[in-house]
């Protein structure tokens, strides 16, 4: 009975792998474009909406755009299932902009139990995580196709906090969106 559920284990995995390398085929395939940052987000909350179970999604991406690979829906896509599937008690996710010296920060949070210090960096290495191990790697290479850098920079007990940086020239805010200054 062990080898049976050992075997249903691995398959199991192996799909989800499959199916993830499914998701990000087209990495880099087609040639980045601007994209509408508001739009993404809210796009893989809908996506993302059947597991939500009572989290209150707040974007204020409003008048931001960024220039991307246009599987940038797909980074807020995992972002938002990682809060969903590891912080069983998130209510609560938030997506914002700033401009900083060094560019635009985009500034994903949510108020689950944040990631432990020693762990920061590990969760976007390839083959790390209870999943697929692909999610927080791929996101990584998804945005780095256009010189964005994303780091984890929250508070361990005090959810997460993902800070996508845009360099210059990679963003322009249009008129109707707000400017938030983030601080850090």
């Amino acid at each position: 009975m062990q080898r049976i559920d050992r075997i249903e284990t691995t398959a199991e995995a192996i799909r989800r792998q499959i199916d993830a390398t499914r998701q990000y085929q087209d990495m880099g395939v087609k040639a980045p474009l601007w994209c509408n940052v508001s739009d993404c987000f809210d796009a893989a909350v809908s996506h993302c909406n059947g597991n939500q179970k009572n989290v209150q999604c707040t974007n204020s991406l409003a008048g931001l755009d960024i220039y991307a690979d246009p599987l940038l829906e797909a980074v807020f896509a995992n972002l938002i299932e990682n809060s969903l599937m590891h912080c069983p008690g998130v209510t609560a996710i938030s997506c914002s902009y700033g401009k900083r010296r060094d560019g635009m920060v985009i500034v994903y949070t949510d108020n689950g139990t944040g990631i432990p210090k020693d762990k920061k960096e590990l969760v976007f290495r390839e083959g790390y995580g209870k999943n697929t191990g692909l999610g927080l790697f791929l996101v990584r290479e998804i945005l780095a196709i256009t010189g964005i850098v994303i780091r984890e920079t929250g508070t361990p007990g005090g959810g997460v906090r993902f800070e996508i940086l845009v360099p210059e020239g990679g963003y322009h805010v249009r008129a109707s969106g707000a400017k938030v200054p983030v601080p850090g």
